[in-house]
């Protein structure tokens, strides 16, 4: 098999952006706050999407795939504590949208996609059940949606928008960053440019 010398994804890589967002003037109602966001959030996602296509390419085997994900998933969601609260606020939407996108990768690993539905049913789904409090059918029909955009479905954020916010709307927001990933695995590169 081919894994990268490190995985996929290294601790230095996700320690040079906590450095940059300890460094930053952040502020929440500014595009470049939600730009971080994006850019360190989709860098993750790239790193999930390469382990998901090395095990798709059968260059992986599953424990191996599934193992390399594990690796990705303790780096990057570790607890943080930041004196500045907007990046406080940074990382945990970040972290709270890539555990839907390690959970659908690993779902998608062990138990392939979620029956043949219209993604937009299964995050529908997730929304009536956050509607209804019960977070863990939220979760699980989110994990599903995201099997199917690993399968090759496409998800419209847009979908998003008519959503209160909260978990759901974190969670689709990580499978967008992951759908991203899988239809252009490019290199966020880690100074913005």
């Amino acid at each position: 098999m081919s894994t990268p010398p490190g995985g996929f994804y290294s601790e230095e890589r996700w320690n040079n952006w906590i450095e940059r967002l300890r460094e930053e003037d952040l502020d929440p109602e500014e595009e470049t706050f939600l730009d971080l966001q994006m850019n360190l959030q989709d860098d993750v996602a790239i790193a999930i999407a390469k382990a998901v296509s090395a095990y798709e390419d059968e260059k992986l085997e599953d424990e191996d795939a599934l193992e390399q994900l594990a690796d990705i998933r303790e780096v990057v969601l570790r607890e943080l504590e930041f004196e500045d609260e907007a990046a406080e606020v940074l990382i945990d939407e970040v972290q709270t949208s890539l555990v839907c996108a390690f959970a659908s990768a690993e779902e998608f690993i062990v138990g392939g996609p979620a029956e043949e539905a219209p993604v937009e049913e299964y995050v529908h789904a997730a929304a009536d059940a956050e509607a209804e409090e019960d977070l863990d059918s939220a979760f699980a029909f989110c994990v599903a949606a995201g099997t199917r955009i690993i399968a090759g479905d496409d998800l419209d954020l847009g979908i998003a928008d008519d959503f209160e916010f909260g978990h759901v709307a974190v969670w689709v927001n990580g499978l967008d960053s992951l759908q991203r990933a899988l239809s252009d695995p490019e290199v966020v590169e880690e100074d913005g440019e």
